[in-house]
Formats: structure tokens, C-alpha cells, sequence
């Protein structure tokens, strides 16, 4: 339980700091720490770059854009741009803007791009901090024609007004018709399909990271809203209040082994901890000090509580389902998320399982290909990741301090200076080994479920979803959102640099930026195609209502129903002292491997227990068939 004074720290965090407070510097008291003329509140009062420093941010992006930056070719061809064009003529005139027009021009350039992996910070940027309204705003409907509402409200007393509640129809904001404001807003959204900057769009209408980009243009809006079933129109005018949440207590941290091999959307990481902050602030309270916590009590506990929720859904005589919403892949230890989840799993019900990532913004590349071992008998391919061909990233590989990193992708760097290849060859960021090491772990079939803010390693573990055959992947919108790198930041840049030819300079202090820096490739029936702008297309699902309001009611019963009727197997092996006992569901044939090699005859099985001696050796294995189709496969350690 929460004592009291953790309640009130909880509360002041929920409720944030007003907006016009934030930006003048006031405390929450309503002291001014600086008085003075009132600040151009599109840039956050910062210190001033001068000449110099503007031109060395610019030489700065001109040399990695070009010289990096992964998806530099496909960008032109998109979008008909030319980022690093547009950056030299910004430099002929940067003398010329203030200061609030440069950042201004910088970040249109890179936001441009339509690449939320590849953003610009400046000086005034607010680290970890996000411009929030104290509630959620989502659609439902079809994409041509939706009807966009209030799903959540947290600190009430903030709204003034009580009849603004969940279920409440948006009509208007500031004055503007609501989806008209929607689509005005996806205009400067990243994203490379309109559906994917709707998404984005409406999530930034009321949550905005502070780190990614200017805070609102007002300090407070007015919404024109209608109770359902009415026709009167009603407003509330609501302030916006900053919310600074913290990182998760798991979540990957800067230096740690696996900051090079992150694939995530940090803005959008930022602003799913702001809603959990605001939303369910018993969780986040929770993941702050470290406790095990479930979410109710049809919720299953776990110590992964900002990543992973399980439960039973009921589905009716057909057997109930397990339900795993993974949240995120932000992680720092791979094999702790992994061993969770197949804890987890072995929780739930092996008559079918429904994974949803929707709204999950990435993380840990190998915590999102690890883990598609668990729901498959058959070998994962993970996806493949290439270099943009070019002179620095040809000394980025040949430098001594980089072989670990680059070793594999260097001959085919090289080979490019004849072939004239704009990429290196694509290799895998995980270990094929890796993805393999654990096997299957779940018995029953899956069903995933993705969104156009499923994103980054979201992106990948879709993919590699369906381009292994493990199960049917539903969207709700057209495509995942299509985020296709592993993305790196400035700090990692500027280290793998040192030393050679391109070393580049520290930047001006507070000023940085994260690139796209190796482009992911799909394998299986779609290999060679790329992820980004494009994503991962599935059974189309449209959100209804009773989703918005009643815990995803009808999505559920939607994937129940391409559930239904699949052929149910399943296989448990039980380790003993000296016997190994394996119990099987569906199956007719059995193999045993010890130490990867056969160790009997193919046993012809019915339903129930097998046991045999528990052999000397360091890992057993067992297959098992349905019509000579593998459908079962356990690979455990012996030692």
C-alpha cells in the first residue's frame, strides 16, 4: 500500500507543474525565480547560442546526415527532399534569423525527414519532461469518419468541470473543429504514412515531450465537447501543466551494454511514462520503488510492471485465453524480461494467447527478437540491419575501437567503393544463436495486435511475427508504424568516430540529437523489404466504443474469433532427478534429441505422459508432430 505521504508526492507529480509557470521559471509556489519581460514561449527561455555554435550544429547535421544517416536515400525518394541541401542553405542565412527562428528551421529540416528516430534537441529543450492535459483523447470508427473521445480523466479537479468525464464526444479545439485540428496537427508529425501521423497526431494533441520539440503555442485550450446522446454543446477551458516522470526502474540506462542496439521512439517513451504517471499512478508509484505489483485483481504480479501485463480473458465455452500487453521493450537486461515472460506465460491458459503492442514505442532490439522464440517450434530469422555506404561510415568500421561493432559489416563497406552499393551488406543486430536459445514456450496459438504508434522494436517484433509464420497479426489502422532503425545518440556517435578522419566536436552545451544509424530489412517471404515509412500491414480492426471504454471488450472477442477453431496441441516437460516425463496434447509423433543429436527412434505417441531416463548430457530436446507438421518443440538444460 501507499502511505499518505507518498500519495501526496504521487498527486503533485500527476497534477504537474502549470505550463506558464514552467516556461518563466516560477516555482510551483508561484516565486519567479528571474523576473522580467514576458518570454517568447514557442523556444523555452535558454542560453543563447551564438554565431559560431549555430554554425558548427549545422556542419554538424550536415556531416552526419550525409554521411550516416541510414535512410538518406529512401527520404529523397519519398518525400523529394534533401535534407543536407536544405542545411547548407540554412548556413548561408543563420545569421540572419533569431534565435527562435533557427531552432525553429533546424527542427522543421530534421522533422522533415518524417523519422521520429532522427530528432534535433537545442539548448531549450526540457529533458524528461512532457507538456500534458489531464486526460486522454482516442478514436474509434472508420479512418474516413471517426468519432474521437474522452477514454481517461486523472485529477478531475483540475477540469472544473464535472460533467467532463470519460465517454464525453470532442467537437472542437480552440475553436476548431476537432478533427480538422487533428489533421492540422499530423501536418508537423513524423511518420510516413497518414495514418501514422493521425496517430501520432492525436496523441500529441494532448501529451507532448519536451525534449523533442517547442511546448504548446497556448498556454491553455478550449475544448467544445457533447455528453453522448445529447446535442448540447458544452466547453471547458483547461491549462496545460507539465509532467516530469521519470525513467523506468528497468529500462535500458545510457553506457550500458545495450545502448547501442536500441531501436525506440524517445518522445514517445517520455509520453507513455506520463500516462501511466497520470493513469495509473499506483503502477508507476510502484515500478519507482521497485515492488511487484499487479493491476487489479484479475491481473497477474510482476516485477517488470512499466513493461508487461498478463491476465485470463474469459471466452466463453471455448475456453479461456491468455492476455500479455507488452508495453514496451525498454529494457536493460534482456534475459530478465525474457525469463519473466515465459513465467508469465506459464500462468496462462495454453488455449490461445493474444499479444497486443499497441502504443508500444520500442526499446532493446534484442529483447523484442528474443522473445518471438517463445510462441514458435521453428527457428526465428531475425531481421537484418545495413550501413549507408559512404566514406564515414567506412571509418567508423576500420577503426580498431569499433571492431566489435562493426567487424562483420566492414568487407561489404569496403566492397562498395567499386560496386558502387549504397548499402552495406545487411547482417543481424541479434545473434540468430540468440533468438533460438530458449525454444518454445508456449503451446497454444497467438494473435498479435499492433497500431500506427506500435513502433521501433514494436516494428521489429511485428515483423518477424509474420515473416516467421508464428501466428496472424491484427492492426488497428493500416500498418505498424513503420520505424525501421537502430537508432543512436549524438554521445554514441561522436565516441564511435573518435580517432578517425570525421572525429567530430562536442556540441554546444544542452544540444543534441539521435540518428537513424543502421536500417532494418525483413526477412522470411518479405525478405530485403525495409520497415521504415512502410510497417507492418495486418487484418484490418476498427476500435469501437465498448474497446475505449470496457478494457478492449470487442478487440478481444475479435481476436478470440481468428482463434477459433485452430488445432490446439501442447507439450510440458517435467524435469526429475533421474527421469524425464513429457506430457502431450494433439501430438502423434515424438523425437528426442540429446546434445542436438537424435537419442532414440521417433516415438508414436496419444495423448498423455512419456517417460524415460534422464541422460547424461548437458541439453535434451523434444519435437513433437501433428500429420508430420511440427507443432511442439522444448529444448531444455540439463547442468
Amino acid at each position: 500500500m501507499i502511505d499518505q505521504d507518498l500519495n501526496v508526492t504521487l498527486l503533485q507529480a500527476q497534477t504537474g507543474q502549470l505550463l506558464s509557470e514552467f516556461l518563466l521559471g516560477e516555482s510551483p509556489s508561484g516565486q519567479r525565480a528571474k523576473r522580467g519581460a514576458r518570454p517568447d514561449f514557442r523556444i523555452p527561455r535558454a542560453r543563447l547560442l551564438d554565431g559560431g555554435e549555430r554554425l558548427q550544429i549545422i556542419d554538424t547535421l550536415i556531416a552526419v546526415i550525409g554521411g550516416v544517416y541510414c535512410h538518406l536515400p529512401q527520404k529523397r525518394a519519398a518525400y523529394a527532399l534533401d535534407p543536407v541541401q536544405a542545411l547548407q542553405l540554412l548556413r548561408a542565412h543563420v545569421a540572419a534569423l533569431s534565435e527562435g527562428e533557427f531552432h525553429l528551421a533546424l527542427t522543421s529540416i530534421v522533422s522533415g525527414l518524417r523519422d521520429a528516430h532522427t530528432r534535433y534537441s537545442g539548448p531549450g529543450a526540457k529533458q524528461g519532461a512532457v507538456a500534458a492535459l489531464p486526460f486522454l483523447v482516442e478514436q474509434y470508427g472508420p479512418y474516413d469518419n471517426p468519432i474521437f473521445v474522452v477514454s481517461k480523466v486523472s485529477a478531475p479537479e483540475l477540469i472544473r468541470d464535472a460533467k467532463f468525464t470519460s465517454g464525453v464526444i470532442l467537437e472542437s479545439w480552440n475553436s476548431i473543429p476537432f478533427a480538422r485540428a487533428v489533421d492540422l496537427h499530423a501536418d508537423r508529425e513524423t511518420g510516413g504514412r497518414p495514418d501514422a501521423r493521425r496517430a501520432r497526431a492525436l496523441e500529441s494533441l494532448t501529451f507532448r515531450a519536451l525534449e523533442c520539440g517547442p511546448p504548446p503555442d497556448e498556454m491553455m485550450v478550449d475544448i467544445g465537447y457533447r455528453i453522448p446522446l445529447r446535442r448540447t454543446l458544452r466547453e471547458v477551458r483547461i491549462p496545460w501543466r507539465v509532467v516530469q516522470p521519470d525513467r523506468a526502474q528497468t529500462s535500458h540506462q545510457p553506457g550500458s551494454r545495450a545502448s547501442r542496439y536500441i531501436a525506440a521512439d524517445p518522445a514517445a517513451e517520455a509520453v507513455r511514462r506520463t500516462k501511466k504517471l497520470m493513469f495509473s499512478g499506483n503502477i508507476w508509484q510502484a515500478d519507482r520503488s521497485g515492488t511487484p505489483v499487479a493491476r487489479g485483481e484479475r491481473w497477474i504480479e510482476t516485477r517488470f510492471q512499466d513493461a508487461l501485463a498478463a491476465r485470463v480473458v474469459k471466452n466463453g465455452s471455448s475456453g479461456n485465453l491468455g492476455y500479455l500487453r507488452i508495453w514496451s521493450f525498454d529494457v536493460n537486461d534482456d534475459d530478465a524480461f525474457i525469463a519473466e515472460v515465459v513465467r508469465l506465460l506459464e500462468l496462462l491458459p495454453d488455449n490461445g494467447l493474444i499479444l497486443d503492442l499497441r502504443g508500444n514505442p520500442g526499446g532493446l532490439i534484442w529483447a523484442a527478437e528474443r522473445l518471438l522464440q517463445l510462441f514458435t517450434p521453428n527457428t526465428i530469422t531475425p531481421a537484418r540491419f545495413s550501413l549507408l555506404a559512404s566514406h564515414m561510415t567506412r571509418a567508423m568500421a576500420s577503426s580498431p575501437f569499433n571492431r566489435m561493432e562493426f567487424e562483420a559489416w566492414l568487407p561489404s563497406l569496403e566492397a562498395a567503393i567499386s560496386t558502387g552499393e549504397p548499402y552495406s551488406q545487411p547482417l543481424p543486430l541479434t545473434d540468430p544463436t540468440w533468438c533460438n536459445d530458449i525454444g518454445q514456450r508456449y503451446s497454444g496459438p497467438v494473435v498479435c495486435v499492433v497500431d500506427p504508434n506500435t513502433y521501433s522494436s514494436g516494428d521489429l517484433f511485428a515483423a518477424g511475427f509474420v515473416d516467421n509464420e508464428i501466428g496472424t497479426l491484427v492492426c488497428v489502422g493500416e500498418a505498424t508504424g513503420a520505424g525501421g532503425a537502430n537508432v543512436w545518440t549524438h554521445y554514441d556517435l561522436r565516441e564511435a568516430l573518435r580517432g578517425t578522419s570525421f572525429e567530430l566536436d562536442a556540441l554546444p552545451a544542452d544540444v543534441g540529437y539521435t540518428m537513424a544509424i543502421r536500417r532494418a530489412i525483413r526477412c522470411g517471404a518479405c525478405d530485403g523489404m525495409p520497415i521504415e515509412d512502410l510497417g507492418i500491414p495486418g487484418i484490418a480492426y476498427e476500435m469501437t466504443l465498448d474497446d475505449l471504454l470496457h478494457e478492449n471488450r470487442d478487440l478481444i472477442a475479435f481476436c478470440a474469433s481468428l482463434l477459433k477453431g485452430i488445432p490446439r496441441t501442447a507439450m510440458i516437460v517435467e524435469l526429475n532427478e533421474s527421469s524425464v516425463t513429457v506430457t502431450t496434447r494433439g501430438l502423434e509423433e515424438l523425437e528426442t534429441y540429446v546434445n542436438g543429436r537424435p537419442f532414440e527412434a521417433v516415438r508414436r505417441i496419444s495423448d498423455g505422459a512419456q517417460q524415460l531416463a534422464r541422460p547424461d548430457a548437458e541439453t535434451i530436446e523434444f519435437v513433437g508432430r501433428h500429420k508430420g507438421e511440427i507443432c511442439q518443440r522444448r529444448k531444455l538444460s540439463l547442468k
